[in-house]
């Protein structure tokens, strides 16, 4: 049941889906607070707001209809929702998908609710607060880009987007919805898929009234039933392993997905149902490589930070979040870091049906790594993070930090890494990209020389340990992965921008350094991965592989001969 016209009205929750909800996305009222005074001056309850924004675009966007690009310390947004009779028999969930950073929710005038963390979700039972018929929700946002212990990812903490830091992003980005839910309800669902036991394992998490009933699930592959169980529930927590009569391998090559259709039974009669999906792969270490299905595997990644040119951190549709897999793709690379921000679910989503491998990595810029007060605020969102993102099959490995300096507080990155390790053993976690690792799975590296030769004298050996740069702690005689490479400065359109290093002369110099940098990568035996940075660019950065708009800037075929030669140990 969804309002009709509505931006990004696709469910926004792939992984749990029930058949009833509303999308809340559209006009809703809005008003900037540049002195956080708004609660003071009563726009809790208050009847209106000075204008109106396009909900689920940021202000700072061009298609939130606003466009305001200095800092905002406060945002407030309201609209009224109409609430039917029969969704009240349970409980209502008023979710958000996404609220930068602060957020704080009434209803009819009451507080609700809070959230902290600007790119995880949160939910919201407000069925006490509502009566049938028309209510009123409102939003305050607030947002200090420059506080030491926000993280803010790649937003500018100053006036301008410069280098590689962007145009801001505050208050409501990602879809806001309702939806009714029984008294008792699944929470949450996480799979541990067993490819090697042709099986899959799950638990799932009741919330609501205790229910001393059942859990039936159903899983299918395409149109075939391969598998059902009936367990009993404790009340709030139910597990069970699932034998698969067909055993259908996940990769890149061969996205395959299972179906599952799961209910809560009370007496046989269903109390709440809903439907999800999981793939059967295994992720592994051996030998300095990662193993998909227990085959070593070569991933030729790039870098994407997730902006687009009028939403900002918010894809303006749902195929402009296809479109960066495909164009990807096209280019010869199989997965993605996801760079210094969560992406939405829908992106994992897609990633899952489509075959394409990403790593997942916290938008740590902003904190103060040097101080111990970070951690909190970081790790705590960081937690939801990994819960949200447990089941997708295309996620095959976490990075919580991205180039934290020497001065970094060593007990905050070994937490993150243990925190994350407690969470998901069955993935490998890198603790800190690129610069100084304390305690990590894996040891990468970042290198932005730009002379092919220069570049094979640090990477072209595989006899003995390397130093990558001087950033590294130390000399890591284990490094086996150069995670941010490249970012050559081109684009002849643009006069002015930025990039690493000097511009190419041409074209052909541009493809002669970049065969250069990437087959010395492929050419190292030690070597299971290479992250080019990157697929796009974005404001002032010129350095992308396509144009802010997703236009090639050269023929993508050229880059795929060159990105799909055999690495060295795949010649092996």
């Amino acid at each position: 049941m969804n309002d009709e016209r509505v931006p990004r009205e696709e469910y926004p929750r792939p992984q749990l889906r029930r058949e009833q909800w509303r999308n809340l996305n559209g006009q809703w009222a809005f008003e900037i607070d540049h002195g956080a005074s708004g609660r003071a001056r009563g726009l809790p309850d208050a009847d209106g707001l000075a204008g109106e924004i396009t909900v689920p675009f940021a202000p700072e966007s061009e298609l939130s209809g606003i466009g305001h690009t200095d800092f905002m310390d406060a945002v407030w947004y309201r609209r009224e929702i109409d609430v039917p009779e029969e969704w009240l028999g349970g409980h209502l969930l008023l979710h958000f998908g996404a609220v930068d950073y602060e957020a704080e929710v009434w209803v009819n005038g009451e507080s609700v609710g809070s959230h902290r963390g600007g790119y995880t979700p949160f939910s919201l039972d407000i069925s006490d607060t509502v009566t049938p018929g028309s209510n009123v929700v409102t939003v305050c946002a607030e947002d200090d880009t420059r506080s030491p212990v926000q993280p803010s990812g790649k937003q500018s903490q100053q006036y301008h987007s410069h280098g590689p830091l962007y145009t801001r992003v505050t208050g409501i980005w990602q879809t806001v919805w309702l939806e009714p839910v029984p008294e008792t309800y699944v929470q949450n669902l996480q799979f541990e898929p067993d490819p090697e036991n042709d099986a899959v394992h799950a638990e799932v998490e009741l919330a609501g009234a205790l229910l001393d009933g059942e859990v039936r699930a159903e899983v299918a592959f395409g149109d075939r039933s391969v598998g059902a169980t009936t367990v009993r529930t404790d009340g709030r927590f139910a597990a069970f392993t699932l034998e698969l009569a067909e055993t259908h391998r996940w990769s890149p090559e061969e996205p395959n997905l299972y179906d599952l259709e799961l209910a809560v039974l009370d007496d046989g009669a269903t109390v709440d149902a809903v439907e999800s999906y999981f793939g059967l792969r295994s992720v592994t270490l051996g030998e300095h490589r990662v193993y998909l299905n227990g085959e070593p595997r070569f991933q030729r990644l790039v870098l994407d930070q997730g902006y687009y040119p009028d939403g900002l951190y918010t894809a303006p549709t749902d195929e402009a979040l296809i479109e960066d897999i495909e164009i990807s793709k096209e280019m010869g690379f199989d997965g993605a870091r996801l760079h210094e921000k969560v992406f939405e679910p829908r992106y994992l989503y897609h990633a899952d049906r489509l075959g394409y491998l990403v790593w997942d990595e916290g938008p740590n810029w902003g904190l103060t790594h040097s101080d111990p007060a970070a951690l909190g605020p970081f790790l705590q969102e960081w937690l939801e993070v990994v819960e949200r993102d447990y089941n997708h099959p295309s996620l095959v490995g976490w990075t919580p930090l991205n180039e934290t300096a020497s001065d970094t507080h060593e007990d905050l990155v070994r937490t993150l890494y243990r925190a994350t390790k407690a969470l998901d053993p069955t993935r490998p976690v890198i603790d800190t990209s690129g610069w100084y690792h304390v305690e990590t799975d894996l040891v990468d590296a970042h290198d932005y020389e730009q002379d092919p030769e220069a570049f094979r004298e640090t990477y072209g050996e595989t006899d003995g340990p390397v130093e990558p740069s001087a950033h590294d702690r130390t000399t890591w005689e284990t490094l086996s992965y150069v995670s941010e490479y490249g970012g050559i400065w081109w684009n002849p359109d643009v006069e002015d921008g930025w990039g690493y290093g000097d511009r190419p002369a041409d074209e052909a110099e541009f493809f002669e350094r970049y065969r250069g940098l990437t087959e010395t990568l492929l050419d190292n035996e030690d070597m299971w991965a290479l992250c080019y940075t990157q697929l796009y660019d974005i404001e002032q950065e010129t350095n992308g592989l396509y144009t802010y708009d997703r236009e090639p800037k050269f023929d993508p075929e050229r880059i795929r001969e060159i990105n799909e030669q055999p690495a060295a140990f795949e010649r092996q």
